[in-house]
């Protein structure tokens, strides 16, 4: 049975590369030389370990049908042989967003900053897989994780993507960020 719970392991051992590892908005992350993906938990950090974030799959939020059935024709799974680059995307969002409303959150996710629709555009180039950290506690240091993976030739469009959505409104609700890309070997 595949679990839902993936942590996501930074030391010394795991099938990504850690090329970088960046603060976007607020505190970085101890930087690793490598990061696993394991689907299932971690009870404790293995020897050279560094860090563990943990989140698990859920259903899309704030999503209409249409788009959410254009994000199930459109995206590649994670792991194909072409995607040997990756990028692991924590981020926390504000107490003000938490506040709203889940109407007032989907205004803003997507009516006004377009988020789906920007998404979109990079399909199925660029494949994603959002893991929600709140739904195991509010105390987890972030409230989501992105795990994207990507072909070397479609590095510029993911920049593109990723400036692209830190440029909407919905950014200015994010506290924390880091950027942490990953080269598969």
């Amino acid at each position: 049975m595949i679990s839902r719970l993936y942590t996501f392991v930074a030391g010394k051992t795991g099938e990504w590369s850690v090329a970088s590892t960046k603060a976007v908005i607020g505190e970085s992350l101890p930087t690793a030389q490598r990061l696993a993906v394991v689907n299932g938990p971690v009870p404790a950090l293995p020897t050279g370990g560094i860090w563990a974030l943990r989140g698990v799959t859920s259903n899309e939020r704030y999503v209409t049908r249409p788009e959410k059935e254009q994000l199930i024709a459109n995206q590649a799974a994670l792991g194909r042989p072409e995607a040997t680059h990756a990028a692991l995307i924590p981020i926390r969002k504000n107490t003000a967003w938490w506040a709203l409303t889940q109407d007032e959150r989907r205004a803003i996710f997507e009516e006004r900053s377009h988020h789906t629709h920007t998404g979109l555009k990079y399909l199925p180039a660029i494949a994603r897989r959002l893991h929600h950290c709140r739904d195991l506690s509010e105390n987890e240091p972030f409230d989501f994780l992105t795990l994207f993976d990507y072909a070397l030739a479609d590095s510029n469009a993911f920049e593109d993507l990723v400036a692209a959505l830190r440029a909407t409104e919905e950014w200015k609700y994010v506290e924390r960020e880091i950027d942490i890309r990953l080269v598969c070997g």
